[in-house]
């Protein structure tokens, strides 16, 4: 893996559900590429400096990365990304739908980018883990897919609703794309149960998938922003091995 110590940064604008205009934050690698692309798919707490600064984690180990702000229709572009997570949250998320369209924009921006080289990774944490398996298995424009600690993919029928209508395991025979799961054994959303029921369904339809399981970790162990829920040893070790999962499918 190459690193790049410099890098640009910009807010872009790009096309996302129904044509609807929304702000995204890009990061690029100096130098002529061709790169590989990444789009990160935010947590509940919205599009916060933590996913910025991710974005441009990615560029630095040379990729060309972009992370929407899927809840700009709630708050605007310069709300406080905490008080637009809450707001969000309180009125149960948006919809999977509108995240499918929003992060397809995401995707064709980065497709669209000169110096790509054809390749383009997902990655999202929390809901976005979530968000980042439904639209591998709603979408066949990705390359590979990491799920971090990925909450209610596994629903009861009385959980689902207009904004989520489908269980997200519901759709593991759909999955588009290789699979890096990471989860910490003492989360409860997802449990290490419901990890297990997820990697029952991927193995019965026979996707290329991997997870890695880690102990003395629970949800959020990748957040340095959070010290209650950040664990630099597994933390480190996953990063270790996302790089190492898009290196093998991302590299052209």
């Amino acid at each position: 893996m190459s690193f790049y110590r410099g890098m640009t940064c910009e807010n872009v604008t790009i096309k996302g559900d129904k044509g609807t205009p929304i702000t995204a934050y890009v990061a690029r690698p100096s130098g002529p590429g061709p790169f590989p692309g990444v789009v990160l798919i935010h947590h509940a707490p919205g599009w916060s400096e933590y996913y910025i600064d991710e974005t441009r984690r990615f560029a630095h180990a040379g990729y060309v990365a972009i992370c929407a702000n899927l809840y700009e229709r709630e708050g605007g572009h310069d709300a406080n990304p905490d008080d637009v997570g809450a707001k969000v949250r309180a009125e149960g998320g948006i919809a999977d739908s509108q995240m499918v369209g929003d992060t397809a924009g995401a995707v064709a921006w980065i497709r669209a980018q000169p110096n790509h080289n054809g390749k383009v990774g997902l990655m999202g944490s929390c809901s976005g883990g979530r968000h980042a398996f439904i639209y591998a298995c709603t979408r066949k424009d990705i390359d590979a897919c990491v799920e971090q600690w990925g909450g209610n993919v596994v629903m009861a029928k009385q959980d689902l609703n207009a904004k989520k209508p489908v269980a997200p395991i519901d759709m593991t025979k759909d999955l588009s794309c290789p699979l890096l799961g990471l989860f910490g054994n003492e989360d409860r959303s997802p449990s290490p149960e419901q990890v297990n029921q997820h990697e029952a369904e991927l193995k019965k339809h026979g996707k290329n998938y991997e997870f890695h399981r880690y102990d003395g970790a629970g949800h959020g162990f990748f957040y340095w922003n959070r010290p209650a829920m950040y664990r630099i040893e597994q933390a480190m070790d996953g990063w270790t091995k996302v790089h190492a999962f898009f290196g093998k499918y991302l590299a052209k």
